[in-house]
């Protein structure tokens, strides 16, 4: 590390509660995705009736994720335009305001017996709602965070923003195992059923509602915003000269991100089960230990990023994550392991080589976009990258005919690896970029 990153000084007052907002404001949106998946998932059962079997109540806690994911890339197109013309801190306040509500609403929900399938519509409603909000928030907050921060630091605090993945992954699987035991699951009936999931959405909201209040009471608006010469249509902006082209990078930089996350974050674990044959406890283990030693590589990657710049680490990484994680990932599901800990050992390295490079997310994208489109190239550039490799079960299907099925996976995320490489390579080195000297 080097003298100049050792021996800087503390972060103004400003900074560093723009760098606290926009890390609790991703720990709450990334919660508030969560929570469908690992929370509801065992209780979805509640909104269905009882003669559903499990491949349909499966297919329910699908129906609930996707819609989120579907609306973000709408709301960060929505919320990023009014984040340029109207103010970061007033759009965050409303985005976080309004995805805390609508998870308050949720955990009210009455179920099948009372509303019939009505409830579950409802649900679906209520989570694309809710994934337009979320999308506002990152949209409005990191831009927000990132036009506070030293240049010289922005690597770092960009990858401890981004640290709310792994952070809020972790506590929600905490929390839910501490439901199980206090509102144990047996049964459509049991208290987890009927109340155990509703406490998890309810901190969520009130997470949210302590985040508009610190927004409120604590943070003001972004100056280099303020003094920016904002254009009517931020949107139109974006996507025409410069602006599309550098949309269109990080487009496919993001793609490639977001394959690869596919696959260590969705795939994985599902594989942990039926390849390596891990009991769904040690699955568990195995994924939070990840995830702590994922957080710490974030961090790595965003001050080796400050050091020798974003361009080249980003096309290093993706190299290192193609040809390294490939055989970490050959090694894992490759050998029948006997113990656990090569296995933990093995999906914590692979974790770390193929997913640290969201350490740069934040910071990289907001340093792409001039001010005056810088929301809404960071919402849209982040959101809706999203949408191709969120098919990939079926490019796994597909692949599946041509060959083995347990091998599909390895080979999506060294394309998603090698995304990366080409998307970094076709951008320009953006380290030291001067946000001020945009006005």
């Amino acid at each position: 590390m080097s003298q100049a990153i050792q021996h800087q000084q503390p972060l103004d007052p400003r900074a560093r509660q723009a760098m606290v907002g926009a890390f609790l404001g991703f720990f709450v949106d990334m919660f508030d995705v969560w929570l469908p998946v690992i929370v509801l998932g065992p209780a979805i059962g509640y909104f269905a009736p009882k003669s559903v079997g499990p491949a349909t109540l499966a297919l329910f806690i699908s129906m609930v994720f996707i819609v989120t994911l579907v609306a973000r890339p709408l709301g960060a197109l929505l919320f990023g335009n009014f984040a340029d013309r109207f103010g970061r801190k007033r759009i965050a306040m409303v985005s976080v305001g309004g995805f805390g509500l609508t998870t308050l609403l949720i955990g009210c929900l009455p179920g099948y017996a009372t509303w019939g399938f009505g409830a579950l519509i409802v649900l679906v409603i209520l989570r694309f709602v809710d994934g337009l909000f979320l999308a506002g928030e990152y949209t409005s907050a990191s831009p927000l965070a990132m036009e506070y921060c030293p240049k010289e630091r922005r690597g770092f605090y960009g990858a401890l923003i981004m640290g709310g993945f792994p952070a809020s992954y972790i506590i929600i699987n905490l929390l839910t195992f501490i439901m199980l035991h206090v509102a144990p699951l047996h049964g459509i009936d049991s208290a987890y059923v009927t109340w155990g999931w509703r406490i998890p959405f309810f901190i969520g909201a009130l997470i949210s509602l302590a985040f508009v209040l610190y927004y409120r009471v604590h943070l003001p608006e972004s100056e280099v915003w303020e003094q920016s010469q904002r254009v009517k249509n931020p949107l139109r902006t974006l996507l025409s000269g410069n602006s599309l082209k550098g949309f269109i990078q990080v487009w496919l930089l993001m793609t490639g991100f977001w394959l690869t996350s596919e696959m260590i974050s969705a795939v994985v674990p599902g594989m942990l089960h039926t390849v390596a044959k891990l009991s769904e406890s040690s699955v568990t283990l195995t994924i939070l230990i990840s995830e702590v030693v994922l957080f710490a590589s974030y961090l790595v990657a965003g001050v080796l990023s400050q050091r020798f710049g974003r361009r080249k680490y980003l096309m290093v990484a993706g190299i290192v994550a193609a040809v390294v994680g490939g055989l970490l990932n050959y090694a894992l599901f490759g050998t029948a392991w006997h113990s656990l800990w090569p296995v933990i050992v093995l999906t914590i390295c692979i974790e770390a080589v193929v997913g640290n490079v969201w350490g740069l997310a934040t910071t990289y994208i907001n340093e792409r976009f001039q001010t005056n489109v810088r929301a809404s190239g960071f919402g849209l550039g982040y959101s809706l990258a999203v949408v191709l490799p969120a098919f990939y079960a079926f490019y796994q299907l597909w692949l599946g005919h041509i060959m083995p099925a347990k091998d599909t996976e390895l080979l999506l995320m060294v394309i998603g690896a090698m995304l990366i490489v080409i998307g970094a390579a076709w951008g320009p080195e953006t380290r030291d970029v001067e946000f001020a000297a945009e006005v």
